[in-house]
């Protein structure tokens, strides 16, 4: 038998948001409150005296969490019911669909440009979710979608929101994940793990986690499984991330964060399969342990690939390894 997840928050305020705590002056920033945090952690044995720590961040939401719900507190931040909002993606963007969902729930109209990509089961469910919702099949060319999404968004009283919603305001979410985490840890929910496995694509969320890890003091390495283009996907892309985001924190609170530098971040290149979207043949085993073993569903964009990596590190990785799960399956039944 596996344990189940803990520190679900049953001992923690209802709007446990340490970054605010850290920085009051970053309440000035809009935000509307989408998720229950923080989100639970769980260890699953693999046996052989191998345990691997999941920070549960698919259970950080009512309705679709993932890393994309903590982005969209701020994304969607100060929108009105009746207001709208664009974003763009490939066919199976997750981060379409969280934006899709997540605007409804506030009463916001979401719209979509969307290219098509290398499908896989999972990536055509979300497509048929968000084609459901949003009305509109994706497009043939990813530029020509991103230029329609730019020109509307500059036309008409819509707000733009990039690929990802990886921009200094998006990643705030994360880096108050890495703030929960440190919170969770001194709690003693988990131990303190030597490194932190999660997919890499746009690069919010590993930004973010630099950031907040080096504001709570704690050396641990951040470990990104590339899941996207290396043109796109990459070390100076994320650090680059990291700092513009460290100056929207010290341009607001009036306080430095402190330096991210890049020497607690490493990129794991042989994950990635190819193609944005396209199966790893190695994942689908990892991801059978998982689902055996746990109960949890994984994805073949994004977490299955970053399992693979997981399970790797937990090999050589000198004291446990935490896994953060960004998606969420329960967007594929509703």
């Amino acid at each position: 038998m596996h344990p189940g997840p803990r520190g679900t928050g049953a001992a923690v305020s209802p709007d446990f948001f340490p970054l605010f705590d850290r920085f009051p002056a970053l309440r000035r920033i809009p935000r509307v409150r989408l998720c229950e945090l923080p989100s639970p952690v769980q260890a699953v044995d693999l046996g052989n005296d191998r345990v691997v720590w999941i920070k549960r961040d698919d259970l950080n939401a009512p309705e679709c969490g993932g890393n994309k719900a903590r982005s969209l507190e701020f994304l969607l931040g100060g929108l009105k019911e009746g207001d709208s909002v664009i974003t763009m993606g490939g066919a199976g963007s997750t981060h379409v669909l969280s934006t899709a969902v997540h605007a409804a729930r506030i009463g916001v109209k979401a719209e979509a440009r969307r290219w098509r990509q290398e499908m896989n089961p999972v990536a055509g469910l979300v497509s048929e979710r968000v084609t459901r919702m949003l009305g509109r099949p994706p497009g043939r060319s990813a530029s020509l979608a991103l230029l329609r999404a730019r020109c509307s968004a500059l036309l008409r009283k819509v707000r733009h929101i990039p690929v990802g919603g990886s921009t200094p305001v998006g990643v705030l979410g994360h880096v108050n994940a890495g703030l929960e985490l440190a919170a969770q840890i001194e709690r003693g929910d988990l131990p303190l793990p030597d490194r932190i496995v999660l997919p890499l694509a746009s690069g919010g969320t590993s930004a973010g986690l630099l950031l907040g890890l080096k504001i709570a003091g704690l050396d641990i390495e951040v470990v990104g499984a590339r899941v996207g283009p290396r043109l796109f996907v990459n070390r100076h892309a994320v650090i680059r991330l990291a700092h513009r985001t460290r100056a929207l924190i010290r341009s607001v609170a009036g306080e430095d964060p402190g330096d991210v530098g890049g020497s607690r971040f490493r990129i794991v290149q042989n994950v990635y399969g190819g193609a944005y979207g396209r199966p790893l043949p190695a994942a689908l085993q990892a991801a059978n342990i998982l689902q055996e073993s746990a109960g949890i569903r994984l994805d073949d964009t994004y977490s299955a690939k970053a399992w693979v990596a997981a399970l790797d590190e937990s090999r050589s990785a000198g004291s446990p390894v935490l896994f953060l799960l960004t998606f969420d399956a329960r967007c594929l039944t509703n």
